[in-house]
C-alpha cells in the first residue's frame, strides 16, 4: 500500500506567538506554540512543522528558545524553517532540538546552499520550502515566492522543484500561497504537477478547510498534508482526519 499518509499541524510564530492569517497576510493569534505543539503530540499529530514566519524577511534567524521549548515538550519529529540561511543556523537548530530544518529564501538566493547542508547533515534533515503561486507566463504556470510570500522570483516553480530534489532536499513542503488560510481545499492542481515531477516525500499546504481536501489531497500524490487555522482554531482534530483518510481506504500512521 506504500508509505503512511503523515498529518502535520503548522505552528507560523511571530513575536513568540502562533498566528494565522489569509495568504499569509492579517495575522491574527491563534495561541502559545509549546501548549499547541503539546496538545497536538497528544492528538496524534505525527510531525510537527515550526515556521518563523517574519524571521527571512527581518533579516534575522528563527527564535531558538521558542524551538527548544517545543522540542523538550513534544517527542514527534518537528521540522523548523525560517531564516535559515546556511549550515550553522541548521547545526545550531538541531542543537536546539529539531530533527529537520526547511529553507525557502536562502536556496532561492544562493541554491549552493542546499549543497552545504546535505554534505554536512545529509538530505533526511533538508526540507524544501516551496512557497509556490499560480502565475501567467510561467512554463508550469506556478511560480516562486520568497521572504513569507512578500518576494516573487524569476523562478518555475515546477523547475525549481527538480533543481532543488537534484542537489539532494530529502523532503519538499509545497506551500500555496493562493491557497493559504482560505479553508477552500489544498490546491491539488499544483499538489499533482509537483508530484510527477519529484521523487522525495511532498508535503502540501494551504487551504484545508474540511477532512474531504485531506483525502483529496492524498488522492492527488501527496504523501503528508499540513494545515494550521482548522487544527488552531478547533474546526477539526488530528484523529478526525486520520479517520477520514481511513475511511477512504489509505494507510495512516
Amino acid at each position: 500500500m506504500g508509505v503512511a499518509l503523515r498529518v502535520i499541524p503548522c505552528l507560523d510564530v511571530h513575536g513568540g506567538r502562533v498566528v494565522k492569517g489569509v495568504n499569509f497576510r492579517d495575522l491574527r493569534d491563534a495561541g502559545d506554540p509549546v501548549e499547541l505543539a503539546a496538545s497536538y503530540g497528544a492528538d496524534g499529530a505525527d510531525e510537527l512543522v515550526f515556521l518563523d514566519v517574519s524571521a527571512s524577511a527581518e533579516g534575522r534567524a528563527t527564535t531558538y528558545e521558542v524551538v527548544r521549548r517545543t522540542a523538550e515538550t513534544v517527542f514527534i519529529p518537528l521540522t523548523v524553517g525560517g531564516g535559515v540561511r546556511g549550515v550553522e543556523d541548521v547545526d545550531r537548530l538541531l542543537r536546539s532540538g529539531a530533527d529537520k530544518c526547511s529553507i525557502n529564501t536562502a536556496a532561492v538566493e544562493r541554491p549552493q546552499v542546499i549543497d552545504e547542508i546535505v554534505k554536512r547533515f545529509g538530505s533526511q534533515v533538508l526540507v524544501l520550502s516551496l512557497d509556490a503561486r499560480r502565475e501567467i507566463g510561467r512554463p508550469s504556470g506556478f511560480g516562486v515566492t520568497t521572504h513569507g510570500g512578500q518576494r516573487e522570483t524569476d523562478l518555475d516553480a515546477l523547475e525549481w522543484a527538480k533543481q532543488a530534489c537534484d542537489r539532494g532536499v530529502g523532503e519538499i513542503l509545497l506551500n500555496s500561497m493562493d491557497a493559504d488560510g482560505t479553508v477552500a481545499g489544498f490546491d491539488l492542481a499544483m499538489t499533482e504537477a509537483v508530484r510527477k515531477v519529484v521523487d522525495v516525500p511532498l508535503i502540501t499546504s494551504g487551504g484545508a478547510g474540511s477532512v474531504d481536501d485531506f483525502v483529496w489531497a492524498a488522492q492527488a500524490g501527496a504523501d503528508a498534508m499540513l494545515a494550521a487555522s482548522i487544527f488552531h482554531f478547533g474546526v477539526l482534530s488530528v484523529q478526525q482526519v486520520k479517520q477520514a483518510l481511513r475511511r477512504a481506504g489509505f494507510e495512516v500512521r
